[in-house]
């Protein structure tokens, strides 16, 4: 089996003087972590710091948004029937539950619909459409999905639906013919913020509904533990009005009004009092995502819309059950296409494994392992008789998305971001997909340096690091992409104690000494380096607190580690 690839440490630059002055009210590590995130100025320190809400978020600056509140009010007034219909991700199913309560709780009549990922696969599709239109449903609302389903838009038109579109995704060329459509990447929008995720934009149709609707006992806000599951889930950036929405979210998870939450952080042994974004992106969202990898996302959807902690709690259990399920499914496959393709990463741009018998929920997951390993575009499917699904994960070199799009007439259908996409392709295209895909990888990575580059936020004697330094670190959280935990770099520390743990012995267990000052350490998925370490190592890793089985103190989460120079 391959090892990953070393990564290259590449720290920021120290501060200028003049960087140094502008951020003189804060201590110096601060000013270090603010600069790094482009936080230059005392306005933007002072903004980023309170979390403060951007300027601009009236959901009425969106296209679409004011005829798409419109129909809903008018159906809501004429009794006429509704349909949410999600994806099976946490950012659709959070998007769904959200936008069911929202409708329901002003009195409209509303269902929800996730398509099955086994059955149907990703998005609209006509049959779902036939069905709810023999069922009644007269508007039919998409979160997280629809964007890239213009023949699907005419279909419902011909069924006499109308289709209103919420979707984050970037938009090819041709927006679908909906009635509406809510997107704030498509051409000629004026809302300023970019990256809402599926929630997020649910979200903003919810609080539009309510400028209009004016519902006395409505709180909108009561919404926001959904819309920070589903943002930090789908990885969107903790920036501009995502950090905002997650901040005030986190804080409603941490006072827990939902018992599916209360329940699910139960099963998985967090204290939902101390959830963090790290937290979901981890234990929560895993958890949430499992049930629509493995069956069906019904059991995350009941979880969410649960009254009652006796109702929620053996949902919970049957979701970590699945999240178990998925973490073995996952650590096979990628087992597997590490042996068959180990030989060739040195001579390929691009890893590419579709096998009848992978398990298309947890492909992606597969993916994104194995692009991490070898630093390289990784796609994985499910072989199926007449077509073939894949999960695509990228590196920053390579905008996954917009390669698929060079080949949209070789697929079925396709979309994503700029780091994860997927696509579903015929089986008789399959070799051809892979040629053109390969040829494109090479195009755009030829003589670039394909190693995981990791940028420290700073270089820090390990003797020099205080409890103190937390009080830093939480100014800025929560953490996720755009945002990330601050990353330090300690040299030549000393190993006191190292031991292998875990199931299978796979994480490292340390106690690291620098001077008078230790540190108990967790690197994980590195406990075949037990023996192979030297007494003295220079180590990249997080500063964090450990809270495991109530004890109350601090560890460091090693990310990379290597022998000091001279050990």
């Amino acid at each position: 089996m391959q090892p990953a690839l070393a990564k290259v440490w590449k720290p920021f630059p120290p501060l200028s003087p003049e960087q140094k002055n502008a951020l003189k009210a804060y201590p110096p590590l601060m000013q270090q972590l603010l600069v790094n995130r482009k936080m230059t100025t005392p306005e933007l320190a002072e903004a980023f710091i309170a979390g403060a809400r951007p300027e601009g978020c009236d959901p009425f600056l969106m296209k679409g948004m004011e005829v798409a509140v419109n129909r809903l009010l008018q159906a809501g007034a004429s009794r006429e029937k509704i349909a949410v219909y999600g994806d099976y991700d946490v950012d659709g199913v959070t998007a769904t539950v959200l936008l069911v309560q929202a409708l329901a709780s002003l009195g409209m009549e509303v269902i929800e619909y996730i398509p099955n990922r086994f059955d149907e696969g990703y998005g609209l599709n006509n049959e779902a459409l036939d069905a709810l239109a023999a069922s009644g449903v007269r508007v039919v609302v998409t979160v997280d999905c629809g964007i890239r389903s213009a023949a699907e838009a005419q279909h419902a038109r011909q069924l006499g639906i109308d289709l209103i579109i919420t979707d984050h995704h970037h938009p090819l060329n041709e927006v679908p013919g909906a009635l509406a459509v809510i997107n704030p990447r498509q051409e000629g929008d004026a809302y300023p913020e970019k990256n809402l995720t599926g929630v997020g934009l649910a979200y903003k149709l919810a609080e539009g509904l309510l400028q209009h609707a004016h519902a006395d006992g409505i709180v909108l806000e009561d919404w926001l533990d959904l819309v920070a599951l589903g943002t930090v889930a789908d990885l969107a950036p903790l920036t501009g009005e995502n950090r905002y929405l997650v901040r005030r979210g986190l804080a409603r998870i941490c006072e827990p009004k939902r018992p599916g939450l209360f329940s699910l952080a139960n099963v998985a042994g967090l204290d939902i009092r101390k959830t963090t974004a790290t937290d979901i992106g981890f234990i929560l969202g895993p958890r949430l995502n499992a049930a629509g990898r493995l069956e069906s996302a019904t059991a995350a959807y009941q979880l969410l819309m649960s009254r009652t902690v006796a109702e929620a709690a053996p949902l919970a259990q049957q979701l970590e059950m699945h999240n178990q399920q998925r973490k073995q499914l996952t650590r096979d496959i990628e087992a597997r296409v590490q042996e068959t393709i180990a030989a060739q990463v040195g001579e390929t741009y691009l890893i590419f494994a579709v096998e009848s018998d992978f398990n298309p929920g947890v492909v992606g997951l597969a993916a994104s392992r194995l692009s991490e390993i070898y630093h390289r575009p990784a796609i994985v499917g499910n072989l199926g008789e007449e077509s073939v699904r894949c999960s695509c994960r990228s590196i920053p070199e390579f905008h996954i998305t917009e390669a698929l799009d060079e080949i949209t007439g070789l697929l079925v259908h396709h979309g994503g971001h700029a780091a994860a996409a997927g696509f579903t392709v015929k089986r008789e295209n399959l070799p051809e997909v892979i040629e053109r895909l390969s040829a494109i990888a090479a195009l755009k990575l030829e003589g670039a340096d394909l190693q995981p580059v990791v940028n420290p936020d700073l270089d820090l004697p390990l003797r020099y690091l205080k409890p103190d330094v937390m009080d830093s670190i939480d100014r800025l959280q929560p953490f996720g992409y755009g945002n990330p935990e601050p990353l330090f770099v300690s040299r030549n520390v000393r190993i006191k104690y190292r031991k292998p743990v875990g199931k299978e012995a796979r994480h490292l267990k340390l106690m690291l000494v620098d001077g008078g000052v230790v540190y108990d350490a967790i690197a994980f998925n590195q406990g075949a380096q037990a023996d192979r370490l030297p007494d003295q190592i220079d180590i990249l890793y997080t500063f964090e607190r450990n809270n495991y089985r109530d004890f109350a103190g601090f560890q460091l989460n090693i990310r990379d580690l290597r022998p000091a120079v001279g050990a």
